[in-house]
């Protein structure tokens, strides 16, 4: 009997097709897009932090505590799991940190008191931390040139785009402290389902058990980059940890602006334009860059705290435009400068302890100020002298790499 335009039966045994393989330059942005939304979720508590203490009633001192414990956390997590990719794979360790993501953000929205809001940030930043080396890594195992770029442009591109939507939402949508959450746990899962689809860049090896236990290791090549980019690293993460933690508090009582519209729009100007530096200084000589940076670190941040004692809003944003740039420059030349040192095996690794350095900084200025300001200190004064220690570690970095330039040149000449 003719079948005629009946398509024919599958061959006997014959097996479905796999799903494609993503591209290597879609799996570049799909990893890309993993820093930002990581980033993204690790400032989006911040503007909701008023909705908090308004239902809750805790101090300023709580709300450091809550920040800072996802910062000490994630490096935790960056010291024991940091190197685990460089064994195991990175599609292993991203598929299960973006699915343990969308499972943290369940803890946001069912907290129901301070306790509540430490365990999921204590939560989020165990995961952040196991993927943040993986992600770095990865990235430039797909794109050599651009990934430490990217490596530097997506976390403040997330942390833009956290904070600024978050405020967003908790000023115009109702449930706040439900909805950022649920939006980020889709887009978490979203991104596990592409992860299934990237190709492994790394062959698994045996040493993964080993590589768990808490190592601060630096190979030789990444030394002395890594003491050069140091104090650019702990100027511009101090910045970042002021505004998540602080800023609305701050904007509040300086100017009177809604605290969750201020913070977000104050993390947006200091991250979107650290995002737009790099874009475009993405070709510059690292170094150069990280000299910009630190300059701009200095000045951005004695203007915008300097513009407290007027009560200058547009003074505050753009002093804090400035060092946003600082911060985006001061980031990449760090990046560009110590990231190629490291072979393949290493990658992990070494981005692990930039992360570390940029998170203990962090972390531990803000812990800092929060007692300082819990114990009654007066909070713009707090702040001026936040700024300037921002400053002065920014004024390090500046000698660190003259000096290193001067070492570079008579070695030259010898």
């Amino acid at each position: 009997m003719s079948t005629g335009n009946c398509p024919p039966l599958p061959a006997q045994g014959r097996i479905a097709a796999l799903p494609a393989r993503l591209s290597p330059r879609k799996a570049f942005y799909l990893l890309a897009s993993i820093t930002v939304t990581f980033l993204a979720g690790s400032l989006a508590p911040t503007p909701l932090y008023p909705i908090y203490q308004a239902e809750w009633g805790f101090s300023a001192l709580t709300v450091t505590m809550i920040f800072s414990i996802y910062a000490l956390a994630l490096l935790g997590s960056l010291l024991v799991a940091g190197r685990l990719s460089d064994f195991v794979g990175r599609r292993p360790v991203l598929i299960a940190a973006t699915m343990g993501q969308a499972l943290t953000m369940s803890l946001f929205i069912s907290a129901s008191g301070p306790d509540g809001l430490l365990l999921a940030r204590f939560a989020q930043g165990l995961v952040t931390g196991a993927a943040l080396g993986a992600i770095g890594a990865s990235l430039i195992d797909h794109d050599k040139k651009l990934g430490p770029v990217a490596n530097a442009i997506a976390p403040m591109t997330g942390t833009a785009v956290g904070g600024v939507v978050a405020g967003l939402m908790a000023h115009f949508l109702p449930a706040p402290t439900t909805l950022v959450y649920a939006t980020l746990a889709v887009v978490y899962l979203a991104q596990a389902a592409g992860l299934f689809l990237m190709t492994e860049t790394v062959t698994p090896r045996a040493g993964a058990l080993a590589s768990l236990a808490p190592r601060f290791a630096i190979p030789e090549a990444a030394r002395n980059p890594i003491v050069v980019a140091a104090p650019v690293l702990i100027a511009a993460w101090s910045l970042a940890g002021f505004y998540a933690s602080l800023a609305p508090a701050i904007l509040r009582a300086a100017f009177h602006v809604d605290p969750s519209v201020g913070g977000g729009t104050a993390a947006f100007a200091l991250a979107g334009s650290g995002a737009l530096t790099v874009y475009i200084s993405r070709s510059r000589k690292a170094e150069t860059v990280m000299t910009w940076g630190a300059v701009a670190l200095a000045s951005g941040a004695l203007i915008s705290l300097l513009s407290l004692v007027p009560h200058s809003l547009v003074g505050f944003l753009a002093g804090t435009m400035v060092a946003g740039a600082g911060f985006g420059a001061g980031f990449q030349g760090a990046m560009g400068t110590v990231a190629p040192t490291a072979r393949p095996h290493e990658r992990a690794g070494v981005l692990s302890v930039i992360f570390v350095v940029s998170y203990v900084a962090m972390g531990v200025p803000a812990i800092i100020a929060g007692l300082f300001v819990a114990c009654g200190a007066d909070l713009m004064l707090t702040a001026q002298a936040f700024g300037g220690f921002v400053a002065l570690m920014a004024g390090l970095a500046l000698v660190g790499q003259m000096m290193n330039r001067a070492r570079g040149s008579w070695k030259r000449a010898r």
